[in-house]
C-alpha cells in the first residue's frame, strides 16, 4: 500500500506526462523501482472506528465554526469598525454578539444610556470585573467607528443575523458530538484521562487516531504520523534557526494533540514550564511555536502511557 500523496509528489518530477490510467500505473511502478518507500502504519482494529468517526466529525464542525466566526468578524468591522479593531474586545464573544443583536446601528450603541448598557453587558458577559469600564470602552469604540448608509447597514444586520444563527447551530452540534464521543469512549481502554487537562473528548480523539500504539516503533513515529516534526534548512556552514512545521501527517491527530497540549499546560506545572520557556525564546509566533513544542512533548508522554498502560503521576509543583 502506498501513500497517494507521495506518489503525487513523485509524479511532479515528470511535468510532461498527462493524467490517465496508463501513466498512473507507470508512475506507481517507477516509484516502486526507486525503493525509497516508507512503511506506513495502518490500523485495522475497528474498535477505534466509531469514536474516530465522531471525533473527525467534531473537528469538521469546529473548523466550520471558526470560519463562521471570521465571517462574523468581517461583518462586525463593517458595522462597528472601532469594536472590531479594539484588541480588548473579543470579536465573537457572547457580549459582542448580544450587542450586535440589541443595537441596530452604531449610533444607538454609541449614545445609549450608560447605566442601561452597563447592566446589559453585566447580564450577557457575567465575567467582567468592571462592567462599567467595559461599557465605556465599547461606547468609545462605537463613537470612533465610521457610519454606514442605512441600506448597507440593514444588509449587514441581515447577514449578521444569519451568521449568528449558524454559529449557534454549530455550537449545538459540537455539544451533541462531544456527548456521543464520551459514550463511545467507554469501549476504548486508556489511561490518558489521568493527565490533568485531558478529558474524555480529547482522550478519545487521540486514541481513535493512534489506534493500537504497538503499530508504532517509537514516539518519534507517532509525532511524524501527527505531523509534529520540523524540516531542516542547511547549506554549507549555514543552519537556519527558523524552520517550518511539517503538516503532512494526520491533521485530526495533530488537532487533538494541540488542543490537549493547550489544556494540559494550564493544569500541569511541568508542561506549563515547558510552554513558558519556549514562549520566551522567540519574538514571533510565540504562542503557536510554544504550543507545537509542548504538543511534541505531550506525544512522548502519551506514547509511554499507552505502551505501558499506566497512569500519569504529575510532578511535584
Amino acid at each position: 500500500m502506498l501513500n497517494p500523496k507521495q506518489v503525487k509528489k513523485f509524479k511532479d518530477s515528470y511535468p510532461d506526462l498527462p493524467k490517465n490510467d496508463w501513466v498512473d500505473a507507470f508512475v506507481i511502478a517507477d516509484h516502486l523501482r526507486f525503493g525509497r518507500i516508507g512503511k506506513d502504519a495502518y490500523m485495522d482494529d475497528y474498535r477505534y472506528k466509531s469514536p474516530q468517526t465522531l471525533a473527525r466529525a467534531k473537528f469538521d464542525v469546529v473548523q466550520n465554526l471558526t470560519r463562521e466566526k471570521q465571517h462574523f468578524a468581517n461583518y462586525l468591522f463593517l458595522k462597528c469598525s472601532g469594536m472590531a479593531q479594539d484588541k480588548d474586545i473579543a470579536n465573537s464573544s457572547a457580549t459582542t454578539i448580544a450587542l450586535m443583536e440589541r443595537f441596530e446601528t452604531v449610533d444607538e450603541l454609541a449614545y445609549a444610556d450608560l447605566d442601561e448598557l452597563t447592566r446589559f453587558i453585566d447580564e450577557t458577559g457575567r465575567n467582567f470585573a468592571d462592567p462599567a469600564a467595559k461599557a465605556k470602552a465599547i461606547q468609545a469604540a462605537a463613537r470612533n467607528s465610521y457610519r454606514l448608509p442605512v441600506t448597507v447597514n440593514n444588509s449587514v444586520n441581515q447577514a449578521m443575523a444569519v451568521s449568528i444563527a449558524t454559529m449557534s447551530a454549530l455550537e449545538k452540534q459540537i455539544k451533541v458530538l462531544e456527548k456521543a464521543i464520551e459514550q463511545q469512549f467507554q469501549i476504548i481502554p486508556n489511561t490518558l484521562t489521568s493527565i490533568p487537562g485531558i478529558g474524555k473528548v480529547y482522550s478519545a480523539g487521540i486514541n481513535a487516531e493512534i489506534g493500537d500504539v504497538h503499530r508504532f516503533n517509537s514516539q518519534t513515529s507517532v509525532a511524524k504520523y501527527a505531523g509534529l516534526v520540523w524540516t531542516q534548512h542547511q547549506s554549507g556552514d549555514f543552519e537556519a534557526q527558523h524552520t517550518k512545521l511539517m503538516k503532512s501527517g494526520n491533521r485530526y491527530l495533530r488537532y487533538y494533540l494541540l488542543e490537549a497540549a493547550n489544556s494540559v499546560r494550564r493544569c500541569d506545572s511541568e508542561f506549563r514550564r515547558c510552554y513558558d520557556l519556549k514562549f520566551k525564546e522567540v519574538n514571533q509566533f510565540q504562542h503557536k511555536r510554544a504550543l507545537a513544542l509542548t504538543a511534541r512533548k505531550l506525544v512522548r508522554l502519551v506514547y509511554r502511557l499507552l505502551m505501558d498502560n499506566r497512569l500519569y503521576i504529575p510532578p511535584e509543583s
